[in-house]
């Protein structure tokens, strides 16, 4: 579930070109749809010509591009042009790929909380940085983040806060699946199950904040849920109530999987 996007021209590897016309729009939705952080896209062997190899299971992508054929007609030979597909591979679908490493020109702000960082990782979700976006991919079960340098703050967050408290959100939603906490997780944005999924998500990252002493604020995308949440609010007015109850265990089942549940990151007291 994406918390912000920056949308990049699909590019070529090989050439460095960008893919043109419909191809654009195509690989645009087929990244958003597969959640796919990187923009350079290639075929099988043009990435094999790079010493590149495509994960064993994945599946291309259709683009399609003007090839022509030749024709004889009243003594003249004719080219016709005429569509040919093609399929390509993202770079997130290679056995290299492991996500985006800062540039030497870009400045990383965000500051390592070792309390958080443990409280993360012991809880064995698999977190990956790269791309744009932070969400969590329920399909295969990992969360996915802009690398740290991409976080510069907010008015009510500076970086490391904003990172934190994002990271957090996104392991809220991990701990909603069937296996976990097994919430009603919804499937897109706008319906009510997705808009209370969120606010859980919301209310479990900003009591794990306050459990690991992090100070959260609003986020730029909260606009985007807030006519979703009133919505959900005026159906049921113990949404409110619900939402706080599944946050908090959330909150709980995420402490169980430390290995001092409650030195690091107390639970918030009632």
């Amino acid at each position: 579930m994406p918390r912000n996007q920056v949308v990049n021209f699909s590019e070529i590897p090989t050439t460095g070109k960008s893919y043109r016309g419909i191809n654009i729009p195509l690989l645009w939705g087929a990244a958003a749809e597969k959640e796919y952080t990187s923009h350079q896209w290639a075929s099988f062997k043009q990435w094999a010509d790079k010493k590149e190899f495509v994960r064993k299971g994945e599946k291309a992508t259709t683009i399609v591009y003007y090839d022509t054929i030749e024709r004889e007609k009243d003594d003249e030979i004719k080219k016709i042009p005429f569509l040919k597909m093609s399929f390509v591979f993202n770079q997130c679908q290679l056995q290299s790929y492991k996500g985006e490493e800062p540039k030497p020109d870009q400045a990383d702000f965000v500051t390592r909380i070792q309390k958080a960082d443990d409280f993360i990782n012991n809880t064995g979700a698999v977190v990956k940085h790269g791309g744009s976006r932070a969400f969590y991919n329920p399909a295969q079960d990992y969360i996915q983040m802009p690398p740290t340098f991409a976080f510069t703050g907010t008015e009510t967050q500076n970086p490391t806060e904003a990172y934190y408290s994002t990271k957090l959100h996104e392991l809220s939603h991990w701990s909603g699946v069937e296996k976990r906490c097994n919430r009603q997780m919804g499937k897109r944005f706008g319906d009510d199950a997705y808009a209370m999924e969120e606010l859980v998500a919301e209310m479990s990252s900003a009591f794990l904040c306050a459990g690991l002493e992090i100070t959260d604020g609003p986020q730029p995308d909260h606009a985007s849920y807030l006519g979703d949440w009133l919505t959900v609010l005026k159906k049921d007015k113990r949404a409110i109530l619900t939402a706080a109850g599944a946050a908090s265990k959330a909150g709980d089942f995420l402490r169980s999987l430390q290995p001092t549940s409650r030195d690091l990151c107390p639970s918030v007291p009632a």
